[in-house]
């Protein structure tokens, strides 16, 4: 399938490795310019060694106003951003009644405002060009909230309710909006914290297995794409049947 992606810029929040690199790198492969950040500088340079057509930037998302600075910089070099994927890390794990009101207002930074900060700055230029695409990546937790993950479940459903509206808000201008909701996927954060219940967790999806980065990245060309056109203000899993909701 031909995206049509060749005259895009791209950026995608969080991409140093996981979802996000596996993203970068799709669109990268399409023929996109694609700009990458990291807070970490040499994770972020590594990354853009594998990415074809790729600019690291190095943006710490935890800090007050560094959404909108990164979007400020990436267009500076790149000219404009057509395509804003907002991804970012995950919270501390826990029970609410282990958490600490200061790991909230980090976490609120870092996976909320964040996305509100960047895309406030790069839907600008988008309306401009009457076109525009924003994909936030959340998480299955959005829709079937994990108690172990009380804080990432919580600001990831916020994440639906902005996405809904501003699809609705912008849809005019040819920009759409939409969500992906990943479940367990090949990464290195969840082979780390769930490979030990890997098999219990496996039996739960009815696909029977853990999808792979490069399948969510597949979905996530295709909403970013001139084809997806039509597509705006859906929450999409990616998941292998994972959640059981209509």
């Amino acid at each position: 399938m031909d995206y049509d992606l060749k005259d895009k810029r791209v950026l995608v929040l969080g991409s140093s490795s996981g979802l996000g690199f596996a993203t970068a790198k799709a669109y990268a492969n399409e023929g996109a310019t694609v700009a990458i950040c990291s807070s970490n500088k040499e994770r972020i340079e590594n990354a853009s060694s594998q990415i074809k057509n790729s600019h690291p930037f190095v943006s710490d998302l935890t800090k007050d106003g560094a959404g909108s600075a990164l979007v400020w910089q990436v267009i500076e070099k790149l000219g404009g951003i057509d395509i804003l994927v907002t991804n970012t890390g995950n919270p501390p794990h826990g029970l609410f009644m282990e958490s600490k009101p200061e790991e909230w207002k980090k976490a609120y930074q870092s996976l909320y405002l964040s996305v509100i900060e960047s895309a406030m700055e790069a839907i600008h230029g988008m309306k401009e060009r009457k076109f525009g695409r924003i994909i936030m990546i959340t998480s299955v937790a959005a829709k079937e909230p994990i108690s172990s993950l009380t804080i990432s479940s919580s600001l990831r459903a916020g994440l639906l309710g902005l996405m809904k509206t501003l699809s609705i808000e912008i849809a005019k201008d040819g920009i759409t909006v939409n969500s992906i909701l990943p479940g367990f996927t090949n990464t290195e954060a969840t082979k780390k914290r769930f490979d030990k219940n890997r098999k219990e967790i496996e039996a739960t999806i009815p696909a029977g297995r853990f999808g792979e980065p490069e399948e969510f990245a597949s979905l996530a060309l295709f909403l970013g794409s001139k084809g997806a056109a039509y597509v705006n203000g859906q929450a999409i899993a990616c998941d292998g049947g994972a959640i059981k909701g209509l």
